[in-house]
């Protein structure tokens, strides 16, 4: 089996288990906590994922790190996942999760380039005028590309409306140069 299937499998899990106790984002937010270890600290991601240290021993430590910050149902997944000698999955099993969850609440998000940086009223008008246009809640991801010019750029999934100033001289230029100029 695959590795993003296996861990499309144990997120649906804990997603399942985390509907029936109505904990689905306090869940995601635990599983995000751990992701978000294993990113940042490259010797703890390497002490959990190296064979030749027990189990048990992971174990403990993961203990010792998460117990009574994250709830018992996410730690014993990330248990399981140890003991299955699976924990190079737990950053992809915690992005499956997150879309299952993005999914289930409605939330899009959106990647939004700008030409210049904006301040968070404008940011903020972007976002809740773009959750309006798609009638869901939108979780905008912001950044900065000064080659635009001038405009802004919307990308979602595979889906790209692009308004920049930088689009438009493109497709001047390209009309330009297509036009007939005849010079009789």
């Amino acid at each position: 089996m695959r590795g993003e299937t296996i861990a499309k499998r144990y997120a649906e899990a804990l997603f399942e288990l985390g509907a029936r106790q109505e904990r689905l984002e306090e869940f995601g937010e635990a599983f995000q906590e751990v992701a978000q270890l294993l990113d940042e600290l490259p010797q703890f991601r390497l002490f959990l994922e190296t064979p030749r240290v027990e189990s048990s021993e992971k174990r403990k430590v993961l203990r010792e790190i998460f117990g009574g910050k994250v709830p018992p149902p996410v730690l014993n997944l990330v248990f399981l996942v140890v003991d299955k000698r699976r924990q190079r999955l737990l950053r992809e099993m915690n992005r499956e999760y997150q879309l299952l969850l993005d999914e289930h609440l409605e939330r899009a998000h959106i990647e939004v380039s700008l030409a210049r940086s904006l301040d968070d009223d404008a940011l903020e008008g972007i976002r809740s005028r773009l959750s309006e246009l798609l009638g869901r809640e939108v979780v905008p991801h912001f950044r900065v590309r000064p080659e635009l010019v001038g405009g802004i750029v919307f990308r979602s999934g595979d889906v790209v409306y692009d308004g920049s100033v930088r689009r438009r001289l493109q497709r001047m230029k390209r009309q330009l140069l297509a036009a007939d100029v005849s010079t009789d």
